[in-house]
């Protein structure tokens, strides 16, 4: 295979992304010339909490992490984002900039538009406004549930909560990712990390390797979970289920 065939074999369909995907053939057209391929490589800072963002992500694999930190160093994840949504939603929002910082949780590519781009595409009042207003209430929910979920539910919850949406946005099984850094996303020590997975690797829910979680048993990770991963989960599908692009 010729070099050109394999960066073309590699290269992703914008249209993986779901947003883009639901756009009309006449928005997504318009919209393709300025769509520009990018890398996630795993533990980028896209953006600092209060950085003027300058372009918007939509995934169309891996995750970003939404992270807000405190001054005492702690920090903890207050959301995520895959191939269903988009990163930077500020731009659009009006407010220039967020409290919180974004960090690749997984590693995947992502085709950006600058600021200028999605601020005239958002003033026309299509369709790429209606569903990104939209994502921006399904993300607001998310934020809204990872709070109580982690004031009120046990890490073993909280961990399978996170396990399940970090697999729905990989579309897989496995997760490469260290326990420190689940640690850092659920803002709890990596003593703890350790001892939570060993126990839902025991109960034969998880395998474990170097820098790998393997979920061998979803069924009894759904069932182990709390409701906070369906509350979310269902409000994403009621406000973004799949739309075709028209013909």
């Amino acid at each position: 295979m010729s070099k050109k065939a394999i960066e073309k074999a590699s290269t992703p369909d914008p249209k993986q992304n779901q947003i883009l995907a639901s756009l009309p053939a006449k928005d997504y057209e318009r919209l393709l010339a300025d769509l520009e391929l990018v890398e996630l490589p795993l533990g980028w800072t896209m953006s600092e909490s209060g950085d003027h963002i300058n372009f918007l992500h939509f995934p169309t694999s891996g995750i970003i992490s939404l992270i807000y930190a405190l001054e005492n160093g702690s920090s903890r994840e207050t959301a995520l984002v895959g191939d269903e949504g988009m990163v930077g939603i500020s731009i659009f929002m009006g407010g220039e900039s967020m409290p919180s910082s974004t960090e690749v949780q997984s590693a995947g590519q992502a085709y950006r538009v600058s600021r200028k781009v999605m601020q005239r595409e958002f003033s026309s009042g299509g369709q790429l406004q209606h569903v990104a207003l939209l994502f921006t209430q399904a993300l607001i929910c998310q934020t809204s549930q990872t709070a109580v979920c982690n004031q009120h539910h046990s890490l073993d919850q909280q961990m399978c909560r996170w396990l399940l949406m970090s697999m729905d946005r990989l579309h897989g099984n496995e997760l490469v990712v260290t326990q420190q850094l689940i640690g850092k996303l659920l803002g709890v020590r990596r003593e703890s990390v350790t001892k939570t997975l060993g126990q839902l690797e025991k109960d034969g829910l998880i395998v474990r390797t170097r820098g790998h979680i393997t979920v061998v048993d979803r069924p009894k990770l759904e069932q182990r979970v709390c409701e906070c991963y369906g509350v979310v989960k269902n409000e994403y599908a009621r406000l973004l289920s799949p739309r075709k692009s028209s013909k």
